[in-house]
């Protein structure tokens, strides 16, 4: 590596046509999806880029209002993310912009006119949602280098070259392929070593026509985005932020990680980690959380298999829970983020298996015992009580038990006119309430209800044909509900129903 490659080379994308950095003021860095201080390659690549040329950093984080399923919750949430931000830079000598959008539009310009000072350029990967069309956007405008950085996951996007039908096939792929990527991990505080001037000149041009938000008074209640849903913070459940986020790591790790294994599928249970809402906004990195992890269980890099077989277990030759943690957290959640970065229509029901395509097809004009509305999902006025108990929690918390998820979205199947009909009520409803919502990972979870990473099941069912079936019943039968039932029952009715169909 060169002095400037602190960065391994498959996370770095050059955005634009221009290679040159020029003779600005600051390097700028555009923190878009990786919103954190700590554990941040795109930060470390700024960092590097400010030592060589001996220009200070500028970082600017905004928050648009006019996002798809904009809302005070999401707003809330990364709000809180902002202040730790703020924290970490200003303590740091770094000039920190925070800028929420007061109303759609009133952000236009705002980065062309930061970048006209700047040396160049860097900013976050991320291969969904708005993020992919606002970065190819900005790289036609900007006349200074535009670098896109990787910090996803454990292993780069850009080391493979095709999407996986399976968890399987990945992970045999991961077991052959991820070994070196486990000593590549950012720095866990890069400005601490920082060797960079301090203070960078904000043009006073930005001061006058945007100006920074003053975090301080911000209140997601009275900017221009949809008030519903409302913050979850308002209910004293989470706040965002990489402090409570490295908080809630450590109490799973030491608390809860022991049982995850045995526990995680419990509606009950609090064995599961929790985090998905913090890494999804960047504010957790899973190397992070991956090096608690390895921390907690006395385990390092060369302890892996040789032997890259496939199978959940043996591989890293940690605990068995802490196995089953991984596999969620980088198998099943970087197979989703590899698929989004390959597929542009991983949003799509075209994007759907072939077979699962067929199967839907032929059965999605089978007769229907019960069609609802999208209003009335949405307001868990089904038949079915614990399918409106997972309902609640999402509309409440923001969040939902992982394996009624699953129930969840097959019930949808089940219960809407057709299979395109139900895609689009599931990415709704999880879009407009999940805090971990409009991710990769959260569209691999919504596609796998309809067979995606999935395979063909026996026998074959109405509306399902042959795709995995789930039903309430069964998991009434295999777990404790009547406890997840009582705590999300309609709000002042005091007791809930008791049956699950």
């Amino acid at each position: 590596m060169s002095a400037l490659d602190s960065v391994p080379h498959p996370r770095i994308r050059l955005a634009n046509e221009v290679r040159t950095p020029a003779q600005g003021e600051y390097v700028l860095y555009w923190m878009s999806a990786t919103r954190r201080a700590q554990y941040n390659f795109a930060l470390d690549r700024a960092v590097r880029w400010c030592e060589r040329l001996q220009r200070p950093l500028l970082v600017y984080e905004p928050l648009r209002a006019g996002y798809p399923w904009a809302s005070a919750r999401f707003h809330a949430f990364v709000a809180d993310g902002m202040r730790d931000n703020q924290r970490a830079f200003e303590a740091a000598g770094v000039r920190y912009v925070p800028h929420i959008e007061p109303e759609v539009g009133a952000a236009k310009g705002a980065l062309a006119l930061l970048s006209e000072r700047a040396a160049l350029v860097v900013t976050d990967e991320y291969p969904c949602y708005f993020h992919p069309a606002m970065q190819a956007a900005a790289a036609r405008q900007l006349k200074v280098p535009l670098e896109v950085v990787d910090s996803t996951g454990i292993l780069p996007l850009a080391t493979c070259a095709q999407t996986f039908p399976t968890a399987y096939a990945f992970r045999r792929h991961l077991q052959k392929n991820l070994r070196p990527w486990l000593d590549e991990f950012p720095a866990e505080d890069r400005l601490a070593s920082a060797r960079i001037p301090r203070d960078a000149v904000l043009p006073r041009e930005f001061t006058k026509r945007y100006g920074a938000t003053d975090l301080a008074r911000f209140d997601a209640r009275k900017v221009g985005v949809p008030q519903t849903p409302a913050p979850v913070d308002e209910r004293g459940d989470e706040r965002g932020g990489s402090a409570a986020a490295r908080a809630a790591l450590r109490h799973f790790v030491r608390e809860r990680l022991a049982r995850y294994g045995t526990e995680r599928s419990e509606p009950t249970s609090d064995a599961s980690s929790g985090l998905s809402p913090w890494i999804h906004f960047g504010q957790l990195s899973v190397h992070e959380v991956l090096r608690e992890v390895a921390q907690h269980e006395g385990w390092k890099s060369a302890d892996v298999s040789d032997k890259a077989s496939g199978k959940r277990e043996g591989w890293w030759n940690m605990g068995a829970s802490a196995e089953s943690f991984l596999d969620e957290l980088i198998t099943w959640r970087e197979l989703g983020y590899q698929f989004a970065h390959k597929r542009r229509d991983h949003d799509r029901y075209e994007s759907l298996p072939d077979w699962a395509q067929a199967t839907l097809e032929e059965h999605a004009c089978d007769k229907r015992e019960h069609v609802y509305t999208l209003e009335e999902f949405e307001s868990a006025s089904t038949h079915d009580a614990l399918w409106n108990a997972a309902m609640r929690q999402l509309t409440r918390e923001g969040r939902m038990h992982n394996y009624l998820r699953m129930l969840w979205g097959k019930k949808i199947l089940e219960w809407t006119r057709s299979p395109r009909e139900a895609l689009a009520v599931m990415i709704e409803l999880n879009n407009k309430y999940a805090l971990d919502g409009r991710d990769p990972n959260s569209y691999s979870g919504i596609f796998w209800v309809l067979g995606r990473f999935d395979r063909p099941w026996a026998p074959k069912r109405p509306i399902f044909g042959s795709i995995r079936y789930m039903s309430s019943a069964n998991t009434a039968r295999k777990f404790e509900v009547r406890p997840y039932l009582a705590r999300y029952a309609p709000e002042g009715s005091g007791s809930s129903a008791t049956s699950a169909t």
